[in-house]
């Protein structure tokens, strides 16, 4: 189809700009086994959350063993429809071990394909009322899962990490305060980096951003807080996580995060207003980010291109009802990249062809990182 796919994710190389979000589909060797054979980019592991050495998790009010989701249709307030996921869950519930070992199970599955494992992690995170952070848990948890992910067949460092602000956070009582949160995002990427991996720097740490229960001005500062130089910085980062609603009901638990046109309304928005600013300080070297939120067409996908996303994670669109993918047979992770890629009129491919006719970009092959 005369289009180079290749991009970078974490500032690595990866095949295709396509990968799973971190969840609920993202937790077992077979659904990474589905995920690998589809082509996926890169697979985010379900959210582990961390200990220290004595298994002590300062987090464990995330590791719920919570599975039952419920997909359904969602109206944005422009009128668009989409999807949604409802769900109580929120990380990893199983043991520590049982996820070192999804870890190295999963890179010997993706040995050779070229797609890419990264772990994540929920850290401790300190509040007003207990300011000391864990340290314990970042000095624990990283080289274990950095052993993990090296001791196989694909494990070359650097290791890519994402490190999770999930969107139960922003409603959670930790994150009432906007200079807890800017503290939090100067100090994760430090704690993680000094924690002892061999070789030293073996970790690529991404922090993925949550949509905070402020407004977009705060969203910005979050994003201007994270491209700050120096040793607290991290090497990527994802945005943006799901909405969350403090009001809103799933079987009889108040408080959920949603997804659909509002997120990615706001997402496009935001990135759109960051993306001018970084364009009027040249200085300013922009970090690599992976994309997500109501990416369910290609054409999605490419406006978060068109503002500097170098790769698209996905997670409800690979669990919508089986009538919404044209594709009858395969995986929900095989059909969805078909509808991605192929769909007449949000295809990846006709969108691609058309911006490059409108950017007058070569076409011996277009290649996505020229739209970038």
């Amino acid at each position: 189809y005369g289009i180079d796919v290749s991009t970078t994710y974490a500032g690595l190389p990866i095949k295709n700009p396509w990968g799973k979000a971190s969840g609920q589909l993202s937790m077992t060797t077979h659904q990474v086994a589905d995920d690998v054979q589809a082509g996926l980019g890169f697979v985010v592991l379900k959210t582990v959350i961390a200990q220290d050495e004595t298994g002590t998790q300062a987090m464990k009010a995330w590791a719920i063993p919570e599975a039952r989701m419920v997909v359904e249709p969602i109206t944005g307030q422009s009128g668009e429809t989409g999807w949604t996921v409802s769900w109580k869950g929120r990380g990893w519930w199983h043991s520590f071990e049982d996820y070192l070992k999804l870890i190295g199970e999963s890179q010997e599955i993706a040995s050779g394909t070229g797609t890419l494992i990264v772990p994540s992690c929920k850290y401790h995170l300190p509040t007003a009322n207990e300011p000391t952070w864990k340290t314990s848990e970042y000095n624990f948890t990283t080289p274990q899962l950095f052993s993990a992910w090296e001791n196989s067949r694909n494990g070359i460092p650097p290791m890519p990490l994402e490190k999770d602000f999930s969107p139960t956070l922003a409603g959670s009582d930790r994150s009432t305060e906007q200079a807890q949160i800017l503290s939090w995002l100067k100090t994760v990427p430090r704690l993680i980096r000094n924690a002892k991996t061999s070789p030293p720097n073996a970790v690529r740490i991404g922090l993925k951003l949550f949509n905070a229960l402020f407004e977009d001005e705060f969203q910005l500062e979050m994003l201007r807080t994270i491209h700050q130089h120096g040793p607290d910085q991290p090497d990527f980062y994802i945005y943006g996580n799901r909405l969350f609603d403090p009001n809103r009901e799933f079987e009889g638990h108040k408080g959920i995060a949603y997804g659909g046109p509002d997120l990615s309304d706001r997402n496009l928005h935001v990135m759109a207003a960051f993306q001018k600013e970084l364009a009027a300080c040249p200085e300013q070297s922009p970090l690599d980010w992976s994309a997500t939120g109501n990416i369910t067409t290609g054409k999605m996908a490419l406006e978060y291109a068109l503002r500097g996303a170098s790769s698209f994670q996905l997670h409800t669109f690979f669990q919508l009802p089986n009538d919404q993918y044209t594709m009858r047979q395969g995986s929900r992770t095989a059909r969805g990249l078909h509808e991605l890629y192929f769909h007449p009129e949000t295809g990846f491919l006709i969108w691609m062809h058309d911006l490059a006719e409108r950017l007058k970009l070569p076409k011996e092959p277009i290649r996505l990182t020229a739209i970038i």
